[in-house]
């Protein structure tokens, strides 16, 4: 085991409204990517696992065999057990950990996955190295990261750029690095994978539906998330300046033609 690192800040945190987003995710719109190596009998480990919504589908995907979902919070942890017990899902497992020093034998998965969580890392490098060490020779290794500067809206919105300018500060005032996405293969090959193959996939927000919830909920988290908090504390942004970012959102959402593009970069890496 590796000895254990300080702890990262988490750019996002926990408040409801970030849990709520988290909560939507699914295999088939965020981890589309893994589902073809997913198959009965495939042990899992899903690391920085949130809610547990994923890592469910992944159980369900691959029972009999177990899937296990990993997240530092004991706040998550327990509500992502609820979730499968919820859904009456039985061979998920949910526990505490830190990614940097897994509570696992080496060779212990067959497929080892983190869904947006290099991102938010001091050494994502090291995390990495430390998800190569728990998958089994020949194993897989997923990973999949948001690109915040490869997003793209319309209309534009002075307020979004602000909120962008905003974000990129206070992740990289955090040691973490928000481009993660095009980061990926670079990082793979840095941790030792030499069978890393990359691919992309995007998250899209154009319809009257999905404008209303992905304002409402970047406009909570705006104001009420570890985003504002930190925003706050580091200097970075007073309450008027939240509350304008947070109105532009909202004007976003209210248009007719509004178009929001999040790209994300993926990584299958061989152990």
């Amino acid at each position: 085991m590796n000895e254990q690192k300080p702890e990262d800040v988490y750019t996002h945190g926990h408040h409801e409204s970030v849990v709520r987003a988290h909560a939507s995710r699914t295999a088939e719109n965020s981890a589309a990517f893994v589902i073809p190596h997913l198959t009965a009998g495939t042990s899992v480990l899903d690391v920085g696992c949130g809610p547990g919504s994923i890592t469910c589908d992944f159980a369900e995907l691959v029972a009999p065999a177990k899937a296990v979902g990993l997240d530092r919070s004991p706040e998550i942890v327990a509500q992502a057990a609820s979730l499968a017990s919820g859904r009456g899902v039985e061979n998920v497992e949910f526990v505490t950990g830190n990614i940097y020093d897994l509570d696992f034998e080496d060779e212990t998965f067959d497929l080892v996955h983190a869904h947006q969580v290099l991102q938010h890392l001091t050494d994502p490098v090291a995390a990495l190295r430390e998800m190569r060490r728990v998958a089994k020779p020949g194993a897989i290794v997923a990973v999949r990261d948001a690109d915040f500067h490869g997003m793209s809206w319309y209309p534009e919105v002075p307020e979004l750029d602000d909120w962008m300018e905003l974000y990129q500060k206070i992740a990289r005032r955090n040691g973490a690095e928000p481009d993660a996405g095009r980061r990926l293969v670079s990082w793979a090959q840095q941790a030792g994978f030499t069978d890393v193959a990359p691919s992309s996939s995007n998250w899209l927000y154009a319809t009257a539906q999905q404008r209303r919830w992905q304002s409402r909920v970047w406009s909570e988290r705006v104001l009420h998330s570890a985003f504002a908090e930190q925003a706050l504390e580091y200097g970075l942004a007073n309450e008027a300046d939240l509350a304008r970012i947070a109105a532009g959102w909202h004007r976003w959402g209210s248009t007719d033609d509004g178009f929001f593009l999040i790209p994300n970069g993926e990584v299958i890496a061989r152990a």
